[in-house]
């Protein structure tokens, strides 16, 4: 009996653990958000490109620091060559090893080095606005992805509504056709649309995978198959910053949007390319130190002893005698070299000083590079003021979408009502015989399609008052 009750037990826990694996994860919004900002490839992109801003300004800021360099060699020399040590040409092996330190640092160079550092600093704030965009841009994607599949999702319940309302509707007709009612054309309409009903919930059902696709793409996911959001019910309500002035709007997207922030570090970015290139007409003035030593392997002369084979030898003659001038010959005694270290100490050497260099003439580069940054710049002007005027056109259309997506939603719930009433009219007047099946049908169609309108417009208000209160500063995640 305790072996069942622990085989029962057993199977319990199997079927829980079966149960929970195949509840699906149902992602929320802001779950969504969040993952998108952490794994979209763009992001991830723009992440890497601020690690490279990074970079360059620890290169700018190295340009202040000294450059240090050692550097050493081990050479052979094999042949006729001369001894350094006794000056003599020879046929001999020698070795040399030698070793030296050199440093250099730019002391002053027209301020490119500041320059260039207050450069990095801008670039790597361009790089984090940039960031930001990304992020932004991404956010109002998923946004819009997520009200998609929403919609989706609706709109599938409505077909799915709407056939199980023909079918039944066809289980009534056969029936009252088999009874001699209503005449078998009117089963043959009803089958018709019961079998266009099917295709429209194969076609929702299509386009909510599609928008599922979508989002899980925009996440990055793998597991698309499986990968569904939780429902939420999104309603168009009364927002505070459709009340506001568009000129009010527009003021406040240009004080807080990254758009304008990018233009205006780039164009800060530019000006101070002008003043890199300006600097290179300016004398450069460095200062350097180089620092050397050597080794060599070869026997060395340690003193002289009377040659015996040769002791002396004829240097001249005195004049008006003829007598011999006599010199005694010597033969050098060689020995080792010097220790190692004993000679990098007394072979060692050193060197200092500062040096200028003016530029006078190099073919026009340098004023050619100034005139290619003040274009440069004036480009970048251009594309600030453009940026505003966009942000303004952007600001203005959204205020417009909106309005009109809100119009548009009223508009189709007023002929949701309508369309209701003419329903149960039109039920009314089949169940009495005064419709045939095909108005009955029309009726029935034109309802769905003020619920799919209903549906369609209530999330695209959604969507775009939520534009306009991104532009407004208000974050894409308060959207309910």
């Amino acid at each position: 009996m305790k072996n069942n009750f622990g085989k029962i037990g057993i199977l319990f826990l199997m079927l829980t653990a079966f149960s929970s694996v195949g509840q699906a994860k149902k992602w929320t919004l802001q779950e969504c958000v969040e993952y998108a900002l952490k794994n979209n490839i763009s992001v991830l992109q723009t992440d890497l490109e601020n690690k490279t801003a990074l970079i360059d300004k620890k290169t700018a800021f190295g340009n202040f620091l000294p450059n240090v360099n050692a550097n050493a060699s081990h050479s052979w020399n094999i042949g006729l060559n001369q001894n350094i040590t006794t000056g003599l040409l020879e046929n001999q092996t020698t070795q040399f090893t030698s070793a030296g330190l050199s440093a250099n640092v730019t002391i002053y160079n027209g301020l490119q080095n500041q320059y260039r550092l207050r450069k990095a600093n801008l670039a790597i704030l361009a790089s984090q606005y940039q960031l930001t965009k990304i992020k932004d841009d991404i956010s109002l994607n998923v946004a819009n992805a997520y009200l998609q599949i929403l919609f989706n999702k609706e709109n599938l319940k409505v077909q799915k509504e709407l056939l199980s309302n023909d079918e039944k509707q066809f289980t009534r007709t056969n029936e009252l056709v088999s009874a001699g009612v209503v005449p078998r054309g009117d089963l043959l309409d009803v089958k018709a649309t019961v079998a266009t009903d099917k295709q429209k919930v194969v076609a929702a059902e299509n386009s909510l995978f599609i928008s599922k696709l979508s989002l899980a793409q925009l996440l990055q996911l793998q597991d698309f198959e499986n990968f569904d959001i939780a429902d939420a019910n999104y309603e168009p309500k009364e927002s505070t910053t459709m009340l506001e002035k568009p000129q009010t709007i527009i003021d406040k997207a240009k004080q807080d949007r990254i758009e304008i922030k990018i233009a205006k570090t780039n164009l800060e970015l530019a000006q101070k390319d002008i003043s890199i290139a300006k600097s290179a007409f300016q004398p450069t003035v460095s200062g350097f130190y180089n620092f050397n030593t050597r080794v060599g392997y070869s026997q060395q002369v340690v003193g002289i002893v009377p040659n015996a084979q040769n002791p002396t030898s004829v240097i001249g003659q005195v004049d008006g005698t003829g007598q011999n001038v006599i010199q005694p010959n010597f033969s050098a005694v060689l020995g080792n070299p010097d220790p190692f270290f004993d000679q990098l100490s007394n072979n060692k050497g050193q060197s200092f000083g500062v040096q200028i260099s003016v530029p006078i003439f190099n073919g026009f580069s340098v004023k050619n590079n100034v005139e290619r940054s003040k274009v440069a710049f004036e480009i970048t002007e251009i594309a600030s003021k453009q940026a505003n005027l966009d942000l303004e056109r952007n600001v203005y259309t959204a205020i417009t979408d909106a309005k009109g997506a809100i119009n548009a939603y009223e508009a189709s719930v007023t002929s949701l009502e309508a369309r209701s009433e003419a329903l149960n009219y039109a039920k009314e007047k089949y169940a009495v015989g005064l419709m045939n099946s095909f108005d009955y049908n029309q009726a029935q169609t034109l309802y769905a399609n003020a619920q799919s309108e209903v549906l369609r417009t209530k999330f695209d208000a959604v969507f775009k008052v939520k534009v306009v209160e991104f532009y407004f500063g208000i974050p894409i995640m308060q959207t309910n």
